[in-house]
């Protein structure tokens, strides 16, 4: 199914490829980098995004056989658009040494378990609790936002080896972290390209 893109979106990303060269990355590179410096009108994620091409491919051909797409937040999960979402944060309660968003990252585990794209732009502790599970992620968008522990858990889950899209400073937050997703979801299977 073709998505409408809306004139005015053309226009932005027609501008947005007038300022930022984007056509030596890869495909889905190129689709991830677009979207989010889009979302956040800010051409710095270029150069401060992480991401391997070849686990983007893996991850792209998971979400559209229907792996589970979780959410740290509600957020995050109303900018992803087409899909529904997991996200389990009004069900989960903190405690000693357990954030809300850690606890709701367990709960979507158990719901969901291996094998999930897990989207997460908005806590650090949610992608730190992530990286305690053996959840086997198709892919990780780890893009929380903040000057505590943000950068840190970035940090963590490159070092990690998993599947992953990430930033190395401190900036992130909910909007990027969809249209990273969201990139991935409008980008067309392979079979959609030939037609």
């Amino acid at each position: 199914m073709n998505r409408v893109v809306h004139p005015i979106e053309q226009e932005s990303f027609r501008r947005l490829r007038a300022r930022l060269d984007t056509s030596h990355f890869p495909p889905l590179t190129r689709a991830v980098v677009e979207r989010v410096v889009h979302s956040a009108a800010d051409l710095e994620y270029a150069s401060d995004l992480v991401m391997d091409e070849g686990e983007l491919v893996k991850a792209h051909a998971a979400l559209h056989a229907g792996a589970p797409v979780v959410a740290d937040v509600e957020m995050v999960a109303a900018g992803i658009t087409r899909r529904e979402t997991v996200c389990r944060l009004a069900d989960a309660v903190s405690g000693p040494g357990l954030t809300r968003s850690a606890h709701a990252v367990r709960l979507a585990y158990e719901e969901v378990g291996p094998g999930a794209l897990w989207v997460i732009g908005c806590a650090p502790t949610a992608l730190e609790e992530l990286l305690t599970l053996d959840a086997s992620p198709a892919l990780v968008i780890g893009l929380p936002v903040g000057f505590v522990g943000a950068a840190e858990s970035k940090a963590a889950l490159r070092e990690s080896g998993l599947p992953a899209v990430s930033n190395v400073s401190e900036k992130g937050g909910s909007a990027v972290a969809a249209a990273a997703l969201n990139a991935l979801l409008y980008h067309p299977i392979p079979s959609e390209e030939n037609l």
